[in-house]
């Protein structure tokens, strides 16, 4: 895991519960990106999720139903919401350039935003933010204070990014309904001897 993100998800069914994620992430290949998700970036950070990043390329490839899971990055990346701390600012604004086109599918596996302790329940699908007025102020400014870093400082310097248009099937939450995992019980298929009585 060679680089360091931090961003900002909302649960994808609901736009105000927003968290800040520390993403490490590894580049596999020209197209594909795997990340964990820490809640900080100190020695006791809990993970609290994953996220995948493909290049447009493979987004669409992927089947309609497939795409309302994934996110677009046209927005974190050039509005200075997404930053790389400690990274030089021409190196770290290189790196947004890339990831501009890209898409992410995330999913939460602790709720650290309600306060639980332990990580409860089923994994949540999360968005990213995709115009200004949308992530609640305090949390970027609360961010920048702490780690060191300008979202109005990176967003000046990405100005020449080119904005690209998200690809149709990104982004679902925009039409006002969206997925999210709900938990169901299911009769267990294959059973094998000795798992136990009914």
């Amino acid at each position: 895991m060679d680089l360091y993100l931090n961003g900002f998800h909302f649960y994808a069914d609901d736009m105000g519960r927003q968290v800040e994620a520390h993403h490490f992430c590894t580049h596999l290949t020209e197209d594909f990106h795997q990340c964990t998700i820490f809640d900080s970036n100190e020695a006791d950070a809990r993970l609290i999720g994953i996220e995948y990043i493909i290049s447009e390329r493979l987004f669409l490839q992927l089947p309609e139903d497939e795409k309302r899971l994934w996110h677009s990055h046209h927005y974190e990346t050039t509005s200075g919401e997404l930053v790389m701390p400690g990274i030089p600012e021409a190196v770290e604004t290189v790196a947004m350039r890339q990831l501009a086109g890209t898409y992410g599918k995330t999913w939460h596996t602790w709720q650290v935003d309600r306060g639980d302790t332990l990580p409860l329940g089923i994994p949540q699908l999360m968005m990213g933010f995709t115009a200004d007025g949308q992530l609640e102020r305090r949390l970027l400014e609360d961010r920048d204070r702490r780690l060191g870093t300008s979202a109005a400082e990176s967003r000046k310097a990405r100005a020449d990014i080119p904005v690209p248009q998200p690809a149709p099937g990104a982004n679902s939450w925009q039409s006002g309904q969206s997925p999210q995992l709900t938990l169901q019980t299911v009769p267990l298929r294959n059973r094998r001897p000795g798992g136990g009585t009914p």
